[in-house]
């Protein structure tokens, strides 16, 4: 059997991506890959007067410089009550200077329960799931 060696575009920039599954007690937190093909859940962090500052420290560490946030909403299509706080966070890590993306969500954290079960991770895995979903659609632009 031949093997193909990979090759990759030096010209690609490579970055990572942040995604965010905004909750009222809870804040799902992903991270893609360097290439930004894959989404894997990272942590949750409490939903607390803290928690911009954190996620700005993990935006630093990772070397991300996008945010994917859901954006969530209800059976009519309209933004459910969750949405003004998640889109005023939104705007306050937009500040900090990065590129913030709605990405459509629906039911994300119902999703990563029936894929895994309930455990302490669950709003990463809800998180991981706008990721990707957000990098699919741009992946699939591209070509």
């Amino acid at each position: 059997m031949r093997r193909e060696k990979c090759r990759f575009d030096s010209h690609q920039e490579h970055m990572r991506i942040i995604g965010i599954d905004y909750g009222s007690k809870n804040i799902g937190i992903a991270l893609s890959d360097e290439r930004g093909e894959f989404a894997f859940a990272q942590s949750v962090l409490p939903n607390n007067d803290k928690t911009k500052g954190r996620i700005l420290e993990i935006v630093k560490e990772s070397g991300a410089k996008e945010i994917v946030m859901g954006e969530s909403k209800n059976f009519k299509g309209e933004e459910n009550e969750i949405m003004a706080a998640a889109n005023d966070f939104a705007k306050s890590l937009a500040a900090a200077g990065f590129a913030i993306h709605l990405e459509p969500e629906y039911l994300t954290s119902h999703q990563a329960q029936h894929i895994q079960g309930v455990n302490k991770m669950l709003d990463a895995s809800a998180a991981a799931i706008i990721l990707q979903s957000f990098l699919d659609k741009r992946k699939n632009k591209v070509k």
